[in-house]
C-alpha cells in the first residue's frame, strides 16, 4: 500500500507544512517515484529536488489520496474537489501549487 512520506506525516498524509483537515493529497516525485506530503518535505529528505510529473504521461498515477491510499491520474484529480474513490474532500488551494508538481 502506498503511504505518504514527509516530516511528521499523519495517517492521512498531512505534514508539518500542510496540516489542515483537507490536506490529504500527496504527490509522486518523477525522479525517485516516492509519494511525499509536499515538495518541501521531499526536498528536505532527499538528495535531489522534487521533479514534477510531465502532464503528457496520462497513464501515470502521481496523486495519492491520504484517506483511502488510492492513486489517481492528474486528469482524474484536476476534475475533482474530492477523492473519486472515497469522497474525502481535497483542499482547493492545492491547485495553486500546480507548477511545483506538474510540467
Amino acid at each position: 500500500m502506498n503511504q505518504a512520506q514527509g516530516l511528521l506525516v499523519d495517517d492521512e498524509g498531512r505534514c508539518i507544512h500542510y496540516h489542515g483537515k483537507k490536506d490529504i493529497v500527496s504527490l509522486q516525485c518523477y525522479e525517485c517515484k516516492k509519494y511525499y506530503a509536499c515538495y518541501q518535505c521531499h526536498n528536505t529528505m532527499e538528495t535531489h529536488v522534487f521533479s514534477p510529473y510531465p502532464l503528457a504521461l496520462s497513464e501515470a498515477r502521481p496523486i495519492l489520496c491520504g484517506v483511502c491510499k488510492r492513486t489517481m491520474t492528474f486528469q482524474e484529480y484536476q476534475k475533482q474537489m474530492a477523492c473519486p474513490y472515497c469522497s474525502a474532500p481535497f483542499n482547493p488551494g492545492c491547485k495553486l501549487h500546480h507548477s511545483f508538481y506538474f510540467k
